[in-house]
């Protein structure tokens, strides 16, 4: 055999390892998460639903063979953290997908970022809503779902004078918006309205403002452990009025942490939380003891990540590539669902996120949960039918009530 065979025979026997070796070439699934800092109490179940989904796929073989490979960093509630590693995952490790973001300041931080890439994105976590973005899938809950199911059902149980007090950024001033309107649209009055900035943990005067007000009940849109101290001061004060929600609870669980009865009466929808008790729910908290026993709480945003690798996966397995066109054509698709904790839940093609059952818990004197309603297969109906539809039309905004996308 001549030298020139010889080359090109090693290079056919080469061949079949090669290609092997590039068929199981991860896929490589970038997560920007709060490990650490005012909202690491919230997010440390995300970040562990997501090491978890991933652990239980790549133990069965992975994606079409290949593994996924998790590359994370921790932001540390710090948003210049998140551009700053938001930019070395995109140009750096140059992933797959990115999950990532805890606060909707957050994840404005990092939008631009992801959309100037081209990257495509998941958010998993329940926020203000609006957001109609090319790159952007969402697996949290938006307000149509919870407040739309929630604000008038306190109504007609408690009463239609209405105060609420929120985070003041972004998600906070637009879920209030959110709340205004379905009051109104209910026949109900606002009799008071704050924002709290989220270094505030002091609310003598806020519990004045809403003593003076007289509400049948107070919506309390809170975020991250400072703006906690609320419940605990409330309930010193006597205040005595139910509470409404979106994210209490089911975020940062604190009718868990605090003593009993500073929660009373608190109805948050969220569309899971751990108490919820179905076959599906059990499993998952089964899962997610054994492998991580000493988390305090399973959230609604864990249920949310856990849920979005799934639907990734199933996106990634009928576009037959990891290719982000691809995947976003098939996420686009109107058949990518995944049956998680809650059960089945699927992305919507026209504003790229995803429907939910809604679980209304009524936190009792003793901080155990009761489950008065719940609402099946609710729809992320708002942004479509304002006018989003993604897969006609590139968007990379985020809209309101006030300001509603323009139909064609």
């Amino acid at each position: 055999m001549n030298p020139l065979e010889k080359i090109v025979l090693g290079c056919l026997l080469s061949l079949p390892i090669s290609l092997s070796a590039i068929a199981a070439d991860p896929i490589k699934l970038g997560l920007l998460e709060d490990g650490s800092g005012n909202f690491a109490l919230a997010v440390l179940p995300k970040i562990h639903a997501t090491q978890l989904a991933v652990e239980e796929i790549n133990a069965k073989g992975g994606v079409m063979g290949r593994p996924i490979k998790l590359i994370h960093y921790d932001t540390q509630s710090d948003n210049t953290k998140f551009q700053e590693l938001a930019r070395r995952l995109v140009n750096v490790d140059k992933p797959d997908v990115i999950f990532g973001a805890f606060s909707s300041a957050s994840r404005e931080a990092i939008r631009p970022i992801m959309d100037r890439a081209k990257q495509l994105y998941f958010y998993n976590n329940q926020y203000e809503g609006g957001v109609c973005d090319s790159n952007v899938f969402v697996t949290g809950a938006v307000p149509e779902q919870q407040f739309a199911t929630l604000v008038p059902w306190l109504m007609e149980k408690y009463g239609k004078k209405v105060y609420t007090i929120a985070a003041d950024y972004n998600f906070g001033q637009i879920s209030a918006e959110w709340v205004r309107r379905i009051v109104k649209e209910n026949g109900g009055t606002m009799v008071g309205e704050e924002f709290i900035p989220l270094s505030v943990s002091q609310f003598g005067q806020t519990i004045q403002n809403i003593q003076k007000a007289k509400p049948d009940f107070v919506m309390t849109l809170l975020v991250g452990n400072i703006q906690s101290a609320y419940f605990e001061q409330q309930t010193a004060a006597n205040l005595n009025l139910p509470m409404g929600s979106s994210v209490q609870v089911g975020q940062a669980y604190e009718h868990k942490r605090f003593k009993a009865p500073a929660l009373k009466d608190m109805y948050v929808t969220t569309n899971y939380i751990e108490e919820v008790d179905t076959p599906a729910s059990n499993l998952f908290k089964k899962n997610f003891r054994a492998k991580f026993p000493k988390e305090p709480y399973i959230s609604q945003e864990a249920a949310n990540a856990y849920n979005a690798v799934y639907l990734y996966k199933a996106a990634v397995e009928k576009a037959k590539s990891a290719a982000m066109p691809a995947v976003r054509k098939a996420l686009e698709s109107g058949e990518i669902c995944t049956d998680g904790p809650s059960g089945k839940v699927c992305i919507d093609p026209k504003s790229h996120h995803q429907s939910h059952t809604i679980y209304l818990a009524q936190v009792q004197a003793d901080h155990s949960i009761k489950f008065p309603k719940v609402w099946s297969d609710v729809k992320p109906y708002w942004l479509a039918e304002a006018g989003c539809n993604l897969p006609a039309k590139n968007d990379y905004s985020q809209y309101t009530p006030s300001n509603p996308p323009k139909k064609n």
